[in-house]
């Protein structure tokens, strides 16, 4: 059974992003929390979800640290009925949602000719459906309210194929495909659908093989691309931001 706290009932003020309400799929590590301790500290109010009810506390006492709005919820994105409750509880308990970060991801690599039906089911409905179906519950609020922002975190694994990655790539191109046509769809009312691919990230996630953090992405550097993409002026938006670590591992 899916679960949201009640807020924090303290408001930020004098902050680009005041009076926004941001949602992060998969806010309880790495990628997503930055993300998400980022939006709190420009002062959006933030809902975020995820599987791990312990590690979705932990984030939420961040949140609550830095004076936020926030809520959390353990749910399942890649069930419509998750995603429903979802939605309504963050509504209910913070508003509509403005921005939304589809971060939400896992990694299984290796020949697609050895992988099962059971696999490549939970890797395309993890990173891909959960796009589909989440951005699906929030654009009708969305465009009634005149506009938002969608980011949908992909890979630089979404525009380069590599051995092993028959799976993950499959998935990520196709955040890349969704996206560009959301975008088409979208732009008319309002709404900007971005995309931020990155490179290796030092993270938990399950990826090719041993990072070497001193070589590798930092969470907080994709945090700072999202706020480049929610700060910008209001008569444009950036459709793709590809991040790459300096040094190559």
């Amino acid at each position: 059974m899916a679960r949201i706290t009640r807020t924090h009932v303290k408001r930020n003020t004098g902050k680009p992003l005041a009076n926004r309400i941001a949602l992060v799929t998969g806010g309880s590590r790495g990628i997503g929390r930055a993300i998400a301790i980022n939006l709190a500290r420009l002062g959006a109010a933030v809902s975020i979800c995820g599987r791990d009810e312990a590690k979705l506390r932990e984030v939420a006492g961040e949140l609550q640290a830095i004076g936020s709005r926030f809520c959390w919820q353990k749910a399942d994105v890649t069930r419509a009925d998750d995603v429903s409750r979802l939605i309504s509880e963050t509504e209910a308990q913070l508003g509509a949602v403005g921005i939304l970060v589809n971060n939400a991801g896992i990694g299984l690599f290796g020949p697609a000719q050895d992988k099962s039906e059971e696999e490549w089911d939970r890797v395309l409905s993890t990173n891909l459906k959960s796009v589909f179906l989440v951005s699906r519950a929030v654009i009708p609020a969305m465009i009634k309210n005149g506009g938002g922002d969608i980011i949908n975190i992909s890979s630089l694994a979404g525009k380069n194929a590599f051995a092993g990655g028959g799976l993950y790539c499959a998935s990520k191109w196709g955040v890349q495909g969704l996206s560009g046509c959301m975008a088409e769809d979208l732009r008319e009312y309002g709404i900007r659908v971005s995309v931020i691919s990155p490179g290796s990230v030092a993270t938990e996630f399950s990826g090719r093989g041993e990072k070497k953090a001193a070589k590798a992405l930092q969470p907080e550097d994709v945090a700072h691309a999202v706020e480049a993409v929610v700060t910008q002026g209001a008569g444009s938006f950036v459709s793709q931001i590809d991040i790459r670590p300096l040094r190559k591992p």
